[in-house]
């Protein structure tokens, strides 16, 4: 019998992409490449409707119009009653009528798609009023459901795993804004709860035994894999310099890059002090979403009293080696990743660090952090620097800057690491989990995972 399998659509829902949302998706054409059916479960505001042409709209856009208002009454009474017994997902129809092109890039694969009205915001209200999970019933439950979140959910008759893929709520506090003391218990439930726990580095599953006290037999590092289309990786070389010089005004291989949410786990102020006092004749390029506290990452670009301290001709300098950008289509941002002489990413805490092995796979040199899951991540295909350290990441930088024969090698070494994590390599870690599960997907047994090092040993030598 082909394996079934679920998973949520929390990240996927949303209209910028994260890092959770970039997991989830290739989770699910992992899954479709094993042979297993997917189910992916959404809680999005779309209401359940007797008319399928009404619920695939729904699905991509949930201003069809209130329901009638004795509707809206019995479901909520129904809700209110049924509460401690759970909700029921309806199913959404994808037919092809709603021309969904525009979302192509975030859906994720699936067999069939799901949906639990507001259901996320539910289960948390429900965790926070009865400290449990919520319930979820599906037609015919899955054999697994794999939630890529920590979301206070479950769905009887599964086996329910979750991906927690770092604790920096409870590593760096002050980083984040979640209520820590319901995070902490939230995760310790599940830690308890879960028929096995699934997190991306060896330095996160460390976390999760230490700060939760998680058995050590429970939880599994399947680490990830970094994919990055091939229509936009092989781009030919004229067309994606054009596409950065007549879209951003930059020159191939004359900026650094730094692509990711500007907050503080980034550690985007201290990376622009270093990059202004290198002194490099290069700009830095910043595409990312000014989250929490991103007006003092970014103080020194804006500060009115440094400002007034410095001459004007340098403000006007200033002002023209950093561009800011909120946003860059994926297929742009993969031909800025391309186009960069290197990307800068030292953040303070990561539970994987994609973006620093995406543009290593890209072969573009790496400046990121010797602290959490990147040193593991990277090995020695990147420059590692303590990322509390302004000094060090100068360094760092004009030498990236300034020698040649490093970027060269570090150009060469960086597809070779990213090649350690591969789909395949990701798909046995994988397949050996959910077998631990007694589900078996479609595809020969799995060879003995090796570990990263060895992996990357046995690529090279290929």
């Amino acid at each position: 019998m082909t394996a079934r399998i679920a998973i949520d659509g929390y990240n996927l829902a949303l209209d910028k992409g994260t890092g959770v949302a970039t997991y989830a998706r290739n989770l699910s054409f992992r899954l479709g490449a094993l042979g297993a059916e997917v189910d992916v479960l959404y809680g999005t505001r779309a209401s359940p409707s007797r008319n399928e042409l009404i619920r695939e709209i729904a699905f991509f856009d949930d201003r069809v119009g209130d329901t009638e208002r004795w509707l809206r009454w019995v479901r909520a009474t129904r809700r209110t009653l049924m509460g401690p017994f759970g909700e029921v997902a309806t199913r959404v129809p994808i037919t092809g009528r709603v021309v969904s092109n525009t979302f192509e890039a975030r859906m994720p694969h699936f067999d069939r798609l799901w949906n639990v009205e507001n259901g996320f915001t539910m289960a948390a209200n429900y965790y926070k009023w009865y400290k449990r999970r919520l319930k979820v019933w599906m037609p015919r439950s899955p054999q697994v459901m794999h939630w890529t979140y920590p979301i206070p959910m479950r769905i009887p008759g599964a086996r329910n795993i979750y991906t927690l893929h770092d604790l920096v709520p409870l590593r760096l506090p002050f980083t984040t804004l979640d209520n820590k003391r319901r995070y902490f218990r939230l995760n310790r439930l599940l830690v308890k709860k879960a028929d096995h726990i699934i997190t991306v580095s060896e330095a996160s599953r460390r976390d999760i035994i230490t700060l939760l006290g998680a058995r050590p037999e429970k939880v599994t590092n399947t680490y990830q894999s970094v994919e990055i289309p091939r229509k936009f990786a092989e781009k030919p070389l004229s067309e994606a310099q054009d596409e950065i010089r007549g879209s951003f005004g930059l020159e191939w291989k004359n900026y650094f890059l730094f692509f990711g949410a500007i907050e503080p786990k980034k550690n985007v102020g201290r990376m622009i002090e270093a990059f202004l006092a290198a002194d490099t004749d290069l700009p830095l390029v910043i595409v990312g979403k000014q989250a929490w506290k991103s007006e003092e990452e970014l103080r020194l670009l804006f500060d009115d009293h440094i400002r007034y301290q410095v001459q004007e001709g340098s403000i006007l300098r200033t002002k023209r080696k950093i561009v800011l950008l909120d946003y860059a289509p994926f297929r742009l941002l993969v031909s800025l990743v391309r186009g960069a002489k290197a990307a800068l990413f030292p953040s303070l805490y990561e539970g994987f660090g994609l973006p620093a092995l995406e543009a290593m796979k890209l072969g573009t040199p790496v400046m990121t952090s010797n602290t959490s899951s990147l040193p593991e991540v990277v090995g020695e295909a990147a420059i590692t620097v303590d990322p509390y350290d302004v000094r060090a990441m100068v360094e760092a930088i004009r030498a990236l800057d300034r020698d040649a024969d490093l970027r060269g090698w570090l150009e060469q070494a960086g597809p070779r690491r990213a090649a350690v994590f591969s789909n395949e390599a990701y798909e046995r870690r994988l397949a050996e989990v959910y077998a631990r599960m007694g589900v078996k997907l479609d595809r020969p047994p799995a060879p003995p995972v090796r570990a990263p090092e060895a992996e990357a040993e046995a690529v090279a030598a290929e």
